[in-house]
């Protein structure tokens, strides 16, 4: 299974770097990558809704609301650490990410720092979870970020912007095929669970 390291290595190795050990060794490959593995992880992790990394949880209300505009707030979820909302819940009606307004086409919600305000008084979201451990990844997904993540060292390892515009090239195609991957994977096991209602009745 892939680690952090594996990732790492890997973006290096399309550059033709060498292998680093740790991101803690005195080099200047194992400093590059450290000053850009979380950033870019984060930045590809809130660019698709990867179903490796949807969570869903229960926000639990703060005892003081928001001073106007809405009538409670509930802090986001530190752990796994909220990334982007997918789709907010008040316990009887869910808003897609795609249609999060109410009946009088306002939002739902906000996102004001690490708060979500809403006027709603139970508050369930699905989100884009910062999951830390590369086992738990997808392998296209590890594939895309690592392409990503060769793009954004590209410069401060080779010196050149081509190799920059070629690594950027590969994750525009490796993020294409990891998206049409994880799609599919989503409509497969939404027609696998209609079966299995229908084959009930």
């Amino acid at each position: 299974m892939a680690s952090t390291v594996d990732i790492a290595n890997y973006a290096l190795n399309l550059l033709g770097a060498s292998n680093i050990s740790s991101f803690s060794e005195n080099s200047k490959a194992a400093r590059v990558v450290n000053q850009f593995y979380e950033g870019t992880r984060d930045a590809v992790f809130r660019s698709h809704p990867w179903n490796c990394l949807i969570t869903r949880a229960e926000l639990a209300r703060d005892s003081t609301a928001p001073n106007f505009g809405y009538t409670y707030q509930y802090a986001l979820p530190a752990d796994p650490f909220c990334l982007r909302v997918l789709e907010f819940s008040n316990g009887s009606l869910s808003y897609p990410q795609d249609n999060m307004t109410n009946n009088s086409g306002g939002p739902v919600f906000a996102i004001e720092g690490r708060k979500l305000v809403t006027d709603e008084g139970t508050a369930k979201i699905k989100y884009i979870a910062k999951i830390t451990d590369p086992q738990q990844y997808d392998p296209s997904l590890i594939q895309a970020f690592s392409a990503r993540l060769a793009s954004n060292i590209a410069y401060a390892i080779t010196g050149s912007n081509s190799v920059v515009q070629t690594m950027f090239a590969k994750y525009e195609a490796e993020v294409k095929e990891a998206r049409f991957n994880d799609a599919t994977e989503s409509a497969t096991q939404r027609l696998e669970a209609s079966d299995l209602i229908e084959s009930r009745f």
